[in-house]
């Protein structure tokens, strides 16, 4: 591994450079003050060593985690988390970048996580891939300060990182591709709304994203607002627990209390959201789509579900038939809908659905299920929901070809305008 200086309008930096695969971790596109705003970084002089992984966000352990396996473990944790970091080919000049928002129903999660490395997406599919980190929870979305938002914010300052220095990694800032999994795929969604995104992404990829639980939340946040009420660090993550126990009595919509808020900047009222959503449509190419179970960890987390488990075989059944609901619902149902929007408002779309588990996996094709196949397939060894049971790694050749192909000619790029994976 050697370490090779890239001079990027930002400022110089060094590089990890196998000769195949360059990686610069930790890159700075933004800085804020607690509940401000974020605000872009003036050029550095001297030469800044990316290759350290940056911070996460503050946050509690992911409810996920008996899915995933860990995720953020050994990763440095600060307010101070608005990083980034590149990965492209070593000849990499022109190429599409795809831009990549982690999940985590808005409180957890970080795209410095070993888990989300795309060498093989990058090598394979030609691309450049930038993982972006952003506030979270009580930090990012539920502020008292009167600028709400936050998390969104510093999104959008990271796309205009991109769009201002990518060409220095070897990236074209006219070919860029947005896509996230689960509250990033909600970002993404979000993110398509917001004026001041014309231009910085052409692309979108939006994955096993919650739509289905995005309206109906203003009740819910007041109740949240009055719940969340200290100046520390270690009261904030109490205030977010409070905060989130206050949103529970709302309902499905209660499941994913933290994300951006309608109505505030920078985002539209609903009366102005369709126009905003018929211009995005003319403007970006979509891809979305989701797992055939992704309702199946959410109902078996839910402590009303609790008693199913005492009813044997037919209580098997019953939590079947809920999970099968609450993934049409919540993602079925809304993807299919968007995609036939986009195409009412002139746009071009494709869907896909992923059906691929491996066959031992405990809750089959469930939320995250398409993470292993996507990026680097050793680094999900020890998430759970593989069952121990290894990644079809044909399958996962599929989709990356699919992706990158996506990123590279929109929907012309697909194997097919209707996916299906396994």
């Amino acid at each position: 591994m050697q370490r090779r200086r890239l001079d990027s309008p930002a400022g110089p930096l060094l590089a990890d450079d196998d000769g195949a695969l360059l990686h610069a971790r930790g890159i700075r596109y933004a800085r804020a003050a607690r509940f401000a705003a974020p605000r872009p970084i003036a050029p550095w002089l001297n030469v800044f060593e990316a290759t350290t992984r940056g911070p996460v966000c503050p946050q509690l352990p992911s409810r996920l985690t008996w899915v995933t396996g860990p995720v953020v473990d050994g990763l440095p944790i600060s307010e101070d988390c608005q990083v980034l970091s590149v990965t492209a080919p070593s000849d990499a000049a022109g190429l599409p970048v795809m831009v990549w928002l982690h999940g985590g129903a808005y409180v957890s999660g970080g795209g410095e996580a070993p888990k989300y490395e795309a060498d093989e997406l990058v090598s394979r599919g030609r691309v450049v891939v930038v993982r972006v980190t952003y506030r979270l929870g009580v930090f990012g979305y539920l502020s008292p300060s009167g600028v709400d938002n936050l998390g969104l914010r510093d999104q959008i300052q990271a796309l205009q990182w991109v769009h201002d220095n990518i060409s220095a990694f070897g990236g074209d800032p006219d070919r860029v591709t947005v896509f996230g999994q689960s509250a990033g795929a909600d970002s993404v969604f979000s993110l398509m709304l917001c004026e001041q995104t014309t231009g910085l992404f052409q692309r979108a990829i939006l994955q096993s994203a919650p739509l289905g639980v995005r309206d109906g939340r203003d009740a819910m946040t007041a109740a949240m607002r009055s719940a969340a009420n200290a100046i520390t660090t270690d009261d904030l993550l109490d205030a977010q627990t409070a905060a989130a126990a206050a949103a529970a009595p709302f309902g499905l919509i209660g499941r994913l209390p933290f994300g951006p808020i309608m109505g505030l900047d920078p985002l539209p009222a609903a009366p102005a959201a369709d126009e905003r959503l018929a211009d995005a449509a003319r403007r970006v190419e979509l891809l979305v789509g989701y797992a055939r179970n992704d309702g199946a960890p959410f109902v078996a987390i839910d402590p009303r579900n609790a008693r199913l488990k005492r009813l044997g075989p037919v209580g098997a059944v019953i939590e079947s038939a809920a999970s099968a609901a609450l993934t049409r619902r919540v993602f079925g149902m809304p993807a299919r809908h968007l995609a036939k929007a986009w195409r009412r408002h002139g746009g071009r779309s494709a869907t896909y659905r992923v059906d691929w588990s491996p066959p031992r996996a405990p809750l089959g094709a469930c939320h995250c299920i398409e993470l292993p196949l996507l990026f680097d397939t050793a680094a999900w060894a020890d998430a759970p929901m593989l069952g121990g049971g290894p990644v079809d790694e044909r399958l996962a050749e599929i989709m990356r070809r699919n992706w990158s192909g996506f990123a590279h000619r929109g929907v012309d790029g697909l194997d097919s305008p209707s996916l299906r994976f396994g």
